[in-house]
């Protein structure tokens, strides 16, 4: 922050917007109440205790901890069985292990949303040429566009989807596109369109940065299967790692063959002390989504108010954490991302610049000075170096976190904004 004077001008800007916001932070308080109490009823019923804290190593066999870990997810998202592992490094290799486990040669799976984002385009096999991809092994992909406002096509679903389809997959949140993320509500309707179709299919929903964001989950309304990522939203910002599967029984155990060997399955995987953490952070997971949601509400009055476009709007209805901003050049792009870079905890001196990304065509610049590496629960922003230049910010275990970042952004861009908005 530059001077004192400016960081106070910043600070009535952001305090009038916080005044505008007091009723949707009530909804957004009412909701993380509903939420907490059901994990709440979750770790009760299932009598979590300390000795569950304790991990498992080599093969990690009879992991008490680990078992009632993937007991508790599937009852608070709605599902009959779970599978929470470090083995599962992120949300993408959670989402590929569960389509490549039910998956074969011959099979149709088919997008209701779009294009999915960059790295799974590549586990599909529409981007690149890997061996390994799905469309390489023999499955065919088909994808439903969305609208010209970014929402589901209903008409183009039932153009698409068939009785031949295997599969249906629903990318919950925005990716790298100026679309709104999915409500459960829209999950639901577009599952009702599938099952009218052929009630055979089974759907898949990519649930990143969507757990907790409403009081239900996909799997509630209809969902044979979810997916996600530990370092996102149910690790509560505490996870140093893994991914989580939920939905019905027998397809979570064709997925836990996949993940480990057949036969194997869901017996083995060591947790490497790492449950305590895990519980903590799904405990924390609906009070910290709550936080980055209210920061994000936030960020999008003010950047609005200055006239920059956002998606949503801060009146609009949420199906996920993420917050895109449309800025008017590529070194705004950069700048407000070493404004989130500059306000953060680690790393603060390190300048955010564009770089290759595994499985990203676009150099991509990413801000983020969190505990745990890449865990964009933690305040990180980023966005792909090419027009329109959108930065996507997601988290901020605290709101306050997230207006101290904002008050950084603002001063770094007004010297800059030279740029027509």
């Amino acid at each position: 922050m530059q001077t004192n004077q400016s960081n106070r001008n910043w600070q009535e800007v952001i305090a009038e917007a916080k005044l505008a916001l007091r009723d949707k932070w009530d909804e957004i308080e009412a909701m993380k109440l509903s939420n907490q109490a059901r994990v709440l009823r979750a770790f009760r019923q299932h009598q979590v205790s300390e000795y569950h804290f304790a991990g498992s190593t080599g093969y990690g066999y009879n992991d008490s901890g680990r078992e009632v870990i993937e007991t508790l997810y599937a009852q608070v998202f709605g599902a009959e069985d779970a599978l929470v592992r470090p083995q599962l490094v992120s949300g993408t290799h959670a989402i590929a292990t569960c389509l490549s486990a039910l998956l074969s040669p011959g099979d149709e799976l088919v997008s209701i949303t779009g294009s999915p984002y960059d790295t799974l385009q590549q586990v599909i096999g529409v981007k690149g040429n890997l061996a390994s991809s799905l469309v390489q092994t023999g499955v065919t992909y088909k994808e439903v566009a969305l609208n010209e406002k970014g929402g589901w096509d209903r008409e183009g679903i039932k153009a698409t989807v068939s009785p031949r389809t295997k599969m249906v997959m629903i990318q919950r949140s925005r990716g790298y596109s100026w679309r709104p993320a999915f409500t459960i509500q829209d999950i639901q309707e577009m599952i009702l369109v599938v099952r009218e179709i052929d009630p055979h299919i089974t759907i898949f929903v990519d649930n990143c940065y969507g757990e907790f964001v409403e009081e239900w989950e996909p799997c509630h309304v209809g969902a044979h299967l979810i997916a996600g990522s530990l370092i996102k939203n149910p690790g509560g910002g505490l996870v140093a790692g893994g991914g989580y599967v939920a939905g019905n029984s027998d397809l979570v155990e064709v997925v836990a063959d996949r993940m480990t060997a057949p036969g194997l399955g869901r017996q083995l995987g060591p947790t490497y002390g790492l449950n305590r953490w895990i519980l903590q952070g799904f405990w924390m997971a609906p009070h910290v989504v709550g936080e980055a949601l209210s920061g994000a509400l936030l960020v999008s009055k003010v950047m609005e108010d200055l006239g920059y476009r956002v998606s949503p709007h801060w009146l609009d209805p949420r199906g996920d954490i993420v917050q895109a901003v449309m800025l008017p050049s590529e070194e705004a792009l950069l700048t407000f991302c070493r404004g989130i870079q500059a306000a953060s905890p680690i790393d603060s001196f390190v300048q955010p610049v564009g770089g290759a990304m595994p499985g990203y065509e676009d150099l991509v610049v990413m801000a983020g000075g969190t505990f745990i590496q890449g865990s964009t629960m933690e305040l990180s922003a980023d966005g792909p170096m090419r027009s329109p230049y959108i930065v996507y910010l997601q988290g901020g275990l605290c709101k306050e976190h997230v207006e101290l970042a904002l008050i950084e952004v603002l001063e770094a861009l007004t010297p800059a904004k030279g740029d027509n908005i």
